[in-house]
């Protein structure tokens, strides 16, 4: 499967989402993230908005591993899912709504990342297939409840036709079948959170990181 973008249109649209953005698209203001600069940060997991039920937690899955290289603290995510659930947050929807000095008190965590997942599948035509993700995210200081930093993330992964009608067809019939078993937007969720650490629009290095302060 080839990672190429299909229609003009959805190009340009994912071109004004991605953090990388156009080359026309000033770098972020970080005036807020360096003033309350984080050495934690925790995921809650996201609002899924698309219609793939398994999108918060395949997405979920990827998201810590960019911001762990980035040099921060991240907080287990299935850890933190339980601790959420089994203290009466049982759904994304609540957890989203937990006081952010609450958090802080409990978990000891400087900033909470929350996402909302506006797309996440794979969306199948005649002899083609088309997987997008596409997630809002916001940064935001426990301690103020400032917003630190706010993006959107999307990729997208496309297959075409080999020119070969029967091929096609049967190729994908097996892509659908395979599909219903594997999570392929799993995959594109992770190229989507590696914009996370995109130079002057994503975040910035952590404590941890030996580029910290070099932004």
């Amino acid at each position: 499967m080839s990672t190429s973008w299909t229609g003009l249109g959805l190009s340009a649209a994912l071109c004004g989402l991605t953090l990388a953005g156009c080359a026309t698209r000033k770098p972020y203001d970080y005036t807020n993230y360096r003033a309350h600069p984080p050495r934690s940060i925790l995921v809650l997991p996201p609002l899924n908005e698309s219609t793939d039920i398994r999108g918060t937690y395949g997405y979920l899955s990827t998201v810590t591993k960019p911001i762990a290289e980035l040099g921060y603290y991240v907080y287990p995510v299935v850890v933190v899912d339980h601790f959420l659930k089994e203290n009466g947050l049982p759904t994304p929807g609540e957890m989203v709504q937990a006081p952010l000095d609450k958090i802080r008190e409990i978990l000891g965590a400087d900033a909470v990342l929350y996402v909302t997942l506006r797309q996440y599948g794979t969306r199948y035509q005649v002899i083609s297939s088309s997987t997008v993700v596409v997630a809002a995210a916001r940064l935001v200081d426990t301690r103020t409840g400032t917003l630190l930093w706010e993006g959107t993330l999307a990729a997208q992964d496309s297959s075409g036709g080999s020119g070969s009608i029967l091929a096609d067809l049967i190729g994908a019939l097996i892509m659908q079948v395979a599909g219903h078993a594997t999570d392929h937007a799993h995959d594109v969720a992770g190229m989507a959170n590696a914009q996370l650490a995109i130079q002057g629009r994503g975040l910035l290095h952590g404590p941890y990181s030996p580029r910290y302060g070099q932004e």
